[in-house]
């Protein structure tokens, strides 16, 4: 368990600024996570690790010579924003263009793919290598949803090579692919870990029983067993990685033996004595192996063993030098560039006035309203929501709608105190919805709320066609980031039926607080439904059978937040606003 914190929901961004105060002579502190002390004498690619925070030394832990430039850092089990990540790159780029590397999930995939947009749109060549080194999570016809554990290491010491040595981002980018399309992983977990401030871990097992395919977010294992000797948990995992050997591999191998957060090393170094000889006896020469915490979960008690088969091109980079906080190899070469300055990039915004209508502010305090009273039901329901998440997932969704809806009304009070109308207040909330909240839902709750103000406007008062116009905006632009459809067991399954019934009811001429609370009761029950769904989508997908009876907590909260910001948005739409709109629609 996590037992030094201050306040909970701090917990990363102190723990940060602590690695980054006892590391400074190598690492320094930027908006969004932390870059290289020093920049490099000449244009270099740098190579961006990213993802949440709970992994150390992954993933700022491995920022330094032949290995990251710098590490994208998000909220516990969290995708870093897409704000986040932009600023980072900005921090880091140095002429030769920027490659963001990381794991292959839903909120990092949408995150960094939104900042690497921004990035290109300025000019500054980017790409973006995803790893999906995990057996467990998928079969191999659909390798491309595996999602990536401990082969990042692998994954990223091989790119933060072959950056050291000149070489292009082409060529930086083809290796890190075939790095990963050559590395397989398989963990087990023996206990699950505990967010700093929980009364108990994301999930327990019965005793003398270990969770077999586990994911590094806190996800319990794929499917419970007996927990065997180490000879025996040894050939289990041997045998399961080597089942996956890609067609044309070598007989030289890298190896890692990874500690997820408790297990000691000495457990591992007996783990080691059953693995190296079954690996050996298997024909293969294991070349400089690695039995230590790489890449954890917190405090989990756990272990999973990686391979990547190597060629001599892949070799040499594995084997090449690095020096940084957490991970020395050989002895690299001193950096020699500029000192690196203590400037940040906040993504160029600048203050600027608002301009809207008296009607449109008068709104805008409607707006703030339904932002607080989300916060206040999101508060009360995270304790509830996390355990829903920790079922099947990372256990992390109720402290992430908290951090957001923190955020948004928190900006959103702002814009308003500047004069902003309705509009501008709810995409300035889903601006920083997305930026502090991080992860799948974050990034699609902020670019909902922007779609929402967008069309919601600073002229005019919305009538009732206008509000569900707003919702439909809200709808179609999640759903386009997401890809999700009815019935993959995500939010979607209670905001469609929301913005259909919300629609038809308006046609009918309803009025619009009555459309609105009859359309969450539509999500609602939606929500609670799909306790029978298997997920399709997101990081319950490798444990759908578990998820099983338990309704999604992101169509959960959805539900929850559109109940209470109905007398807000639609109570506060005068009566002849609301006539104007039955006319418009010919009601």
């Amino acid at each position: 368990m996590t037992k030094i914190f201050n306040d909970p929901s701090d917990f990363a961004e102190e723990a940060l600024a602590g690695f980054c105060d006892i590391h400074s002579g190598l690492v320094r502190q930027v908006s969004g996570g932390a870059v290289r002390r020093y920049r490099p004498a000449r244009p270099k690619v740098a190579v961006l690790a990213g993802g949440g925070s709970g992994h150390y030394p992954a993933f700022a832990g491995l920022i330094g010579t032949g290995f990251a430039d710098g590490a994208v850092v998000g909220n516990i089990f969290t995708s870093p924003s897409a704000q986040q990540a932009y600023s980072v790159a900005k921090a880091a780029e140095s002429g030769a263009g920027v490659v963001f590397t990381y794991g292959n999930y839903a909120g990092d995939v949408m995150n960094f793919g939104m900042a690497s947009e921004r990035l290109a749109a300025e000019g500054i060549a980017v790409e973006n290598v995803l790893v999906t080194d995990d057996i467990a999570s998928a079969p191999p016809s659909d390798i491309d949803k595996r999602r990536g554990i401990a082969g990042d290491f692998t994954v990223f010491k091989v790119m933060g090579a072959a950056a050291e040595t000149g070489a292009d981002l082409a060529e930086v980018v083809r290796l890190g692919r075939k790095a990963n399309s050559l590395t397989r992983t398989i963990g087990t977990a023996f206990a699950g870990c505990t967010f700093p401030g929980a009364e108990s871990p994301l999930f327990s097992l019965p005793e003398g029983q270990m969770g077999l395919g586990l994911g590094i977010h806190g996800e319990p294992g794929l499917h419970d067993t007996d927990l065997p000797s180490a000879k025996e948990l040894g050939q289990e995992l041997v045998a399961r990685v080597l089942a996956e050997t890609p067609s044309g591999a070598g007989e030289r191998i890298a190896v890692i033996l990874n500690g997820l957060g408790s297990t000691k090393h000495e457990e591992l170094f007996v783990l080691w004595a059953a693995v190296a000889p079954l690996l050996r006896g298997a024909g293969y020469t294991l070349v400089m192996p690695e039995v230590g915490e790489l890449v954890t979960s917190l405090d989990m008690a756990g272990v999973s063993l990686t391979v990547t088969w190597l060629d001599d091109e892949l070799e040499a980079l594995w084997v090449a030098p690095a020096e940084t906080p957490a991970y020395r190899r050989g002895t690299a070469s001193a950096e020699a560039g500029a000192l690196s300055g203590e400037e940040t990039y906040d993504g160029g915004a600048s203050a600027s006035a608002y301009v809207a209508t008296d009607a449109s502010r008068g709104y805008a305090a409607a707006c703030v309203g339904a932002l607080a009273a989300a916060q206040a039901s999101l508060h009360g329901a995270e304790e509830r929501l996390g355990r829903m998440d920790a079922i099947a997932g990372d256990g992390d969704h109720g402290r992430g709608m908290v951090r957001g809806v923190d955020a948004a009304a928190a900006a959103a009070t702002a814009a308003y105190g500047l004069g902003a109308g309705a509009g501008d207040v709810l995409a300035a909330a889903g601006d920083a919805w997305a930026d502090k909240a991080g992860g799948t839902s974050g990034v699609l709750w902020g670019a909902g709320l922007r779609a929402f103000g967008e069309t919601v406007g600073n002229t005019t008062v919305p009538g009732s066609s206008e509000l569900a116009a707003g919702v439909a905006a809200f709808a179609d632009r999640i759903v386009e980031l997401g890809k999700a459809e009815i019935g993959d067991k995500t939010m979607v399954d209670a905001l469609l039926p929301f913005t259909s019934f919300l629609s038809s009811q308006v046609a009918q001429g309803t009025a619009p607080e009555d459309a609105w609370a009859a359309a969450a009761r539509e999500a609602a029950a939606a929500a609670e439904a799909t306790a029978q769904l298997l997920p399709l989508k997101g990081r319950a997908r490798p444990l759908a059978e578990k998820s099983l009876g338990t309704a999604d907590p992101g169509a959960t909260s959805l539900a929850m937040v559109f109940g209470v910001m109905g007398p807000h948005f639609a109570g506060n739409i005068p009566a002849a606003q609301d006539n104007a709109s039955r006319e418009s629609i010919g009601a």
